[in-house]
């Protein structure tokens, strides 16, 4: 998690917005503690969602493959960045990750290296760790890179 600290003029929805999150997920990081907003403080925000990825709000009737469709991306990547198997149920108001356009994504399998990943990326080890501050080379680490 990442700090914000309030400006004047700031809004939460203002806020939720610049870090691509929504209200209810602000109240839940900061504990219900922003009924007093007041500049100078800090609040948690999310980390690293505002960079790579969107947030979508599950609704009734959709599905994993449906969302992927609707969004062009693969339905196993959108299963696997959001902790699901394909099987698994969704539920209305469930939250998913969406990447954005522009970037690959990389779930880390036993035995990657930075080389590995950095071949993957067609890229060099700098770049990935420049684009991944915390890499721990663990199954199911979820890499990104810049196209």
């Amino acid at each position: 998690m990442n700090y914000y600290r309030i400006k004047n003029g700031d809004t939460l929805s203002g806020i939720a917005q610049k870090f691509n999150t929504t209200l209810d997920e602000l109240q839940k990081l900061n504990a219900g503690y922003l009924n007093d907003l007041r500049v100078g403080m800090d609040i948690v925000v999310p980390k690293n969602k505002e960079q790579y990825f969107n947030v979508y709000t599950i609704e009734a009737g959709d599905s994993l493959y449906g969302i992927a469709r609707k969004y062009n991306i693969n339905p196993q990547l959108l299963a696997s960045l959001n902790g699901l198997n394909m099987e698994d149920y969704i539920y209305p108001n469930q939250e998913l990750l969406i990447p954005k356009s522009g970037y690959s994504y990389y779930i880390t399998a036993e035995g990657d290296t930075i080389d590995t990943v950095a071949n993957m990326f067609k890229t060099n080890k700098g770049k990935v760790l420049e684009e991944n501050p915390t890499i721990y080379l663990l199954k199911d680490q979820v890499l990104v890179n810049k196209r």
